[in-house]
């Protein structure tokens, strides 16, 4: 090995311990913030894209919490760096007006970018209520489980202002989806609501051949407890070939006379 050589691999060794050193140190630092808060200011000042993942994520978790304080060196973080993962996490985090317009436009222009977009529309789950309803459709409506379920909690915070059956008529897609986990999110969504149109769909999805689907949609009877629910349990337990499910009809049916 030559000399020069010797010494660039010196160099390179040298400069791999001292960004390793630093992790740590930055890590300590962030053990230590419940006792000596954070600035906002050195949050931004140490953050960059070449460190390791878990590292970028837990400064800006930190940098998100900070609210109206983390906002601007959040926003100037993304016009240096772009949308990184990270400081997307954190623009929802933050909980500032700015930064879902922020994250509304940036969903348009990322058109086509499936990881991004279902980055922004995690972080936009605390604006429900205020996402256009397209941009919760188009969720609802993705093949992917994690966009559904990311249309789902987005959903979840706008269901107050939706009737029931609104509520059954955007969720009626994922209702009939072979995403268990879906389907079950789908159904937790429902059971906050009465009335007798989701009161018979659930008692519908009683009939799933996927057991986990299933025992939700019983659950979620129990739950309602209207006499619509009452009336679907009642039959479930008379009609029902699966002395399993029918004991789970029993079940939910004898609880809700016990309240």
């Amino acid at each position: 090995m030559t000399s020069l050589s010797a010494n660039w691999l010196l160099s390179w060794v040298h400069a791999d311990r001292m960004m390793g050193v630093d992790e740590t140190v930055l890590w300590d630092r962030l053990a230590q913030s419940r006792r000596a808060p954070l600035e906002p200011s050195w949050l931004g000042e140490v953050y960059s894209p070449s460190l390791s993942v878990d590292l970028r994520r837990a400064l800006c978790e930190k940098l998100g919490m900070l609210a109206e304080a983390g906002w601007p060196v959040i926003d100037q973080l993304l016009a240096a760096h772009g949308p990184q993962q990270e400081l997307i996490l954190s623009a929802g985090l933050c909980h500032q007006v700015e930064a879902r317009d922020w994250l509304l436009d940036q969903l348009q222009r990322s058109d086509g970018n499936e990881e991004q977009q279902l980055a922004i529309v995690q972080a936009l789950s605390c604006w429900g209520a205020d996402v256009p309803e397209e941009v919760v459709i188009s969720c609802l409506d993705h093949p992917a489980q994690q966009n559904r379920l990311a249309g789902l909690q987005l959903l979840t915070f706008r269901a107050h202002g939706c009737s029931g059956d609104a509520l059954l008529k955007l969720c009626d897609g994922v209702l009939a989806a072979r995403q268990a986990p879906v389907v079950i999110a789908a159904i937790r969504l429902l059971q906050r609501r009465d009335g007798p149109a989701i009161a018979n769909r659930l008692a519908a999805l009683c009939h799933s051949t996927t057991d986990s689907i299933a025992e939700a949609a019983f659950r979620a009877l129990g739950c309602i407890a209207t006499p619509a629910s009452q009336r679907c349990l009642l039959e479930l337990s008379e009609s029902l070939d699966n002395p399993t499910r029918r004991f789970m009809a029993c079940e939910q049916l004898a609880q809700q006379f016990r309240r």
